[in-house]
């Protein structure tokens, strides 16, 4: 059962709205944490007005997204997870691979539809694949441990597949499809004409690097974007974070 698949670069590209912005802002700041001010600043070439961003910052106090201390706003703890699986997508820890392949089967029974699919969303989140019904795999060389709270709901074991690794992993992963829509957000980055353009384009990007199955480079086709679709994010957090004059923490 493959997962990861990308309807096209299109389906990744959302429409603006102030807390979109808003985040993206925080999201690309370390500490994720900016005075109202420079919030202003930074939305206002995205066509979002003082008193825009201002209901937009009370909405997202009220929803939980973020805190605030006297004028500065930072992110929520929710969020914070959110920005390190984001800071992850762009810069993914690994290891050399040995052949190894981690491989996580779902021993809980009885689970409700919720249940199951907040699991498989855990799964996926942390790069497995699954092979069937239950059995995840990937190649062990992601340099993290798998989260003790999954052992509740799930054994887990490192293997060595009889089946080629070329061939397992054409069977668990749609490589060519993410690479087309990797290369595609790319250049419509690169294309943007404007501020808005340029923000939608690269938060569709980051989005799709959650996707990225960070294979070992022995199992990757000829020419994996994924390297250059991180360069290119990386500069834009740079950009972001230098246009709001705040220090990387």
């Amino acid at each position: 059962m493959r997962v990861n698949v990308s309807a096209g670069p299109e389906a990744g590209l959302r429409p603006l709205s102030a807390r979109s912005v808003v985040l993206s802002m925080l999201l690309a700041v370390h500490p994720p944490e900016l005075p109202v001010k420079d919030l202003i600043r930074l939305v206002e070439p995205f066509g979002v007005g003082g008193s825009t961003l201002r209901a937009a910052l009370s909405r997202m106090v009220a929803a939980g997204d973020l805190w605030r201390t006297d004028a500065v706003y930072g992110l929520s703890d929710r969020l914070l997870a959110r920005q390190r699986r984001q800071d992850d997508a762009v810069h993914p820890r690994t290891r050399a691979w040995g052949g190894d392949w981690e491989m996580v089967v779902v021993t809980a029974t009885g689970r409700g539809a919720a249940e199951r699919a907040g699991l498989r969303a855990r799964l996926t989140a942390l790069r497995l694949a699954e092979l069937r019904e239950g059995v995840w795999l990937r190649p062990a060389n992601l340099d993290r441990p798998l989260p003790d709270g999954l052992r509740q709901v799930a054994a887990t074991y490192t293997a060595r597949p009889d089946e080629p690794a070329h061939d397992l992993v054409t069977r668990l992963w749609p490589l060519d499809t993410w690479a087309a829509t990797a290369r595609a957000l790319l250049a419509h980055a690169l294309a943007a004409p404007g501020p808005a353009d340029r923000l939608t384009a690269f938060a569709a990007i980051v989005r799709h690097l959650l996707g990225d199955p960070v294979l070992p480079p022995a199992l990757l086709p000829p020419a994996w974007p994924g390297p250059e679709l991180r360069t290119a994010y990386a500069g834009y957090q740079r950009e972001v974070a230098a246009t709001a004059g705040w220090r990387e923490g």
